[in-house]
């Protein structure tokens, strides 16, 4: 993880001998000889670690009270001090006032080394987990073997370690903050912060507060935004075409030059993000009908991804419940469960309007309310009823059509819909689809034939035998 220290010290030789000592270890360093400048290095960006002086000559403020107005904008910073008249009473006073440590001087180069690097390492224990409070157990990869989930990866190992922007279209519930978090664990960023948003969430008039931060009238920040507090991270934005447009102009100005000013702020703030947006919505309508500015989502669509749908990748649906039952069990303590061939068909039969999503809070539902004994499989006649039939246009009125017709009819209706049904649940793999249902391919391939079922829509998920096999049929 890449940290900034500020190192504030009136004496040059002393303040030049720490950076340097700091700066051959690997760590970006900022120093200031005084209070003064030590408060503008930290409205200009806040750093991970403070090392200072607590007697600065000169000064305004000596290092205890300096460090109260660091600790009023972020209670978490931590602050190493030093000190060549050092006494347990000092140093007793700093810790209580909430320092991390308290060096004296002079002290060995590996002495300050180690402190700055437990300081360091609790700022990103904290990090983690806050990152891990908002982040569901659930969501830590890409579930499935479909063509459409193996290429998604593909895309994601490729385009990760670029730093390019990233902007993911998907329905609600299908994935698009797995990804960005994916993106963001793939990178050079991986060990930084990950900060995620939702625009439509927030209040409109306190987007930017959340976003810039807010500067008092003396120019101290009084709150920190999230593209300070992603800084050498990565900032996602889900739901970007929900923010104002004022808000859209400056977050063009932080992509052009990765640099803004806080909410009644005058002074730049720089950062080093990486910014990931998503949207349920078509942006590039929203920009052809003046809702998004086209500049910005030029910008944000560097590089494109797309979250796919749930009904689009049936095929990974008992991949998904298992991994929800496992995942689920061990967090909640319910017993885990199999799923009958029969419940199994009809989840991959269902459309999933609410996705990935929706299908972990069915399963969840599922382990509670399901009935008979924990070692026995979930059957069909436990499903919710929301998932239990197996189309959805399968209604009353549908029914009562059914009981006017003949019998083969009758049959003929059913088996379209039900072939129709299996054919969509593996994904157009007709090789799968005829062994499920008990037939030879070329039996399948004629019975589809007579039924007027144009498979060759469904096969891009089939085999290169499959293609071939009926290539020899049509000869």
């Amino acid at each position: 993880m890449s940290f900034e220290i500020l190192v504030v010290e009136d004496e040059d030789d002393i303040r030049n001998l720490i950076a340097g000592i700091l700066s051959d270890d690997g760590y970006p360093v900022r120093e200031a000889n005084g209070s003064v400048q030590a408060l503008s290095e930290f409205k200009s960006r806040k750093p991970s670690l403070v090392i200072m002086d607590v007697w600065l000559k000169g000064s305004d403020m000596d290092g205890i009270e300096l460090m109260d107005v660091f600790k009023k904008t972020d209670p978490d910073i931590p602050v190493i001090i030093i000190s060549g008249h050092g006494s347990v009473e000092t140093a007793v006073s700093a810790i209580r006032k909430g320092a991390y440590d308290y060096i004296v001087k002079p002290f060995p180069s590996e002495k300050l080394l180690i402190t700055a690097k437990r300081a360091l390492e609790t700022v990103q224990l904290r990090q983690e987990n806050a990152d891990l409070k908002g982040r569901s157990v659930l969501e830590e990869s890409l579930i499935g073997r479909s063509s459409v989930i193996c290429q998604l990866r593909q895309k994601i190992d490729r385009i990760a370690p670029t730093n390019s922007r990233v902007l993911i279209s998907g329905p609600s519930g299908a994935g698009k903050e797995l990804i960005a978090r994916l993106l963001h664990d793939k990178s050079d960023r991986s060990n930084g912060p990950f900060r995620a948003v939702n625009a439509a969430s927030m209040v409109p008039e306190r987007v930017e507060e959340e976003l810039f931060g807010v500067e008092d009238a003396h120019g101290n920040a009084v709150k920190i935004g999230l593209l300070e507090r992603a800084h050498f991270g990565t900032l996602y934005l889900d739901e970007v075409a929900d923010m104002p447009r004022e808000t859209q102009s400056k977050l063009l100005r932080l992509l052009v030059n990765q640099r803004f000013h806080r909410v009644g702020g005058q002074k730049d703030v720089q950062v080093d993000v990486r910014v990931i947006t998503s949207t349920s919505r078509d942006l590039e309508k929203e920009t052809r009908l003046g809702h998004f500015r086209e500049d910005l989502y030029h910008r944000l669509n560097v590089m494109p991804l797309t979250a796919p749908p749930l009904m689009d990748r049936r095929e990974d649906i008992p991949e998904l419940v298992e991994y929800f039952i496992d995942r689920l069990s061990g967090s909640t303590g319910l017993p885990a469960r199999s799923i009958g061939d029969d419940a199994m068909a009809a989840l991959q039969a269902h459309d999933w309007p609410g996705n990935v999503r929706q299908l972990k809070n069915n399963v969840e539902r599922l382990l509670i309310l399901a009935g008979g004994k924990p070692g026995e499989p979930i059957t069909l006649k436990s499903l919710p009823e929301e998932v239990s039939v197996v189309r959805q246009a399968t209604n009353a009125q549908d029914s009562d059509r059914i009981v006017s017709l003949p019998l083969r009819d009758a049959r003929e209706h059913f088996e379209r819909e039900y072939l129709q049904v299996q054919i969509e649940r593996f994904g157009g793999n007709i090789s799968r689809t005829a062994t499920f249902v008990g037939m030879e391919r070329s039996a399948l391939h004629r019975k589809l034939k007579s039924l007027g079922i144009n498979s060759s829509s469904k096969l891009s998920g089939a085999t290169l035998s499959d293609a071939q096999t009926t290539e020899r049929e049509q000869e």
